[in-house]
């Protein structure tokens, strides 16, 4: 009963469980990959907009799989972030928008316009 109720308020102990080792792959990197990851991790977690756990840690592993991979095969970091990294994060964050605050806003907003055309009509 107690994880439960401990999990409800601090959310999933597992989800904590596996960002602290995705943050522990990271910073095992190569210095350069290191810094990128950090680079494009923190700039998502500012910009990202994703409020739901799951895909938070979803998103967090994918992105240290990619810098993990490119550290083994030695492809150049510019080569994974491209010529602008604020384009590649976004494009990135656009894969996980399931997890968007914004699509329950968006949601809300074509209700409260469907009910309001609801009342034009009575």
């Amino acid at each position: 009963m107690a994880p439960k109720w401990i999990e409800l308020v601090t959310g999933s102990l597992e989800q904590k469980r596996q960002y602290r080792e995705n943050k522990a792959r990271l910073k095992s990197l190569p210095p350069a990959y290191r810094a990128a990851g950090e680079a494009v991790e923190r700039y998502l977690m500012y910009a990202g907009g994703i409020a739901k756990d799951d895909v938070v840690v979803r998103m967090h592993t994918d992105l240290v799989d990619l810098f993990e991979e490119s550290a083994a095969n030695g492809t150049p970091i510019r080569e994974v972030v491209g010529d602008d990294p604020v384009e590649f994060v976004e494009t990135f964050v656009a894969n996980y928008s399931d997890g968007s605050w914004i699509n329950k806003e968006r949601k809300r907003l074509n209700a409260a316009i469907a009910e309001a055309e609801k009342e034009e009509r009575r």
